[in-house]
């Protein structure tokens, strides 16, 4: 985990595209408030690995964001079940349910829709904020960061200094 963060401040400061940064916090935001027992996340999670994104912070997001649902569950529970009770969606909800391999995704449940739909909606607002950050951070903040006397006093120590070369 350790390797995984620090790549992703490599990442902050490499050459990649802030949106590939952005867009792998989102989906990792998306997968990290999905409850990991159905087929939707581990569905999303192979898909998610084949799009050209950053995996090191894909991963650390994932984990971030893992830590910080259960806090949510009860709000997407409330949103979820506000979803899955409209009288519009009832058709479609049951033809979902008909469909043999789509009850696996536990879409039905209020937590796994209450999440998604929070996911979907906030992924517009989240990518923009980190792509904001990402080009704050490499135009402002790095630069003072690496003159700071912990980041020098790290930077001589040879664990870290080897570590940081094989990323």
């Amino acid at each position: 985990m350790f390797k995984k963060i620090l790549q992703f401040f490599k990442v902050l400061n490499s050459n990649r595209h802030p949106g590939e940064i952005a867009h792998a916090v989102c989906l990792g935001m998306m997968l990290g408030f999905l409850p990991k027992n159905n087929a939707l996340w581990y569905i999303l999670t192979i898909f998610f690995v084949f799009l050209r994104i950053n995996k090191g912070t894909f991963a650390v997001y994932t984990f971030l964001f893992s830590l910080l649902a259960p806090l949510l569950d009860v709000h997407f529970d409330n949103i979820g079940y506000w979803i899955l009770t409209q009288k519009a969606l009832e058709p479609a909800f049951t033809w979902l349910l008909d469909v043999p391999f789509l009850s696996f995704t536990k879409i039905n449940n209020s937590i796994v829709m209450g999440s998604l739909a929070v996911s979907i909606i906030a992924y517009i607002p989240l990518y923009w904020l980190v792509r904001l950050f990402t080009k704050f951070w490499r135009t402002n903040l790095a630069p003072v960061v690496r003159k700071t006397k912990l980041i020098t006093f790290l930077s001589k120590i040879p664990l870290i200094v080897k570590i940081g070369e094989s990323l």
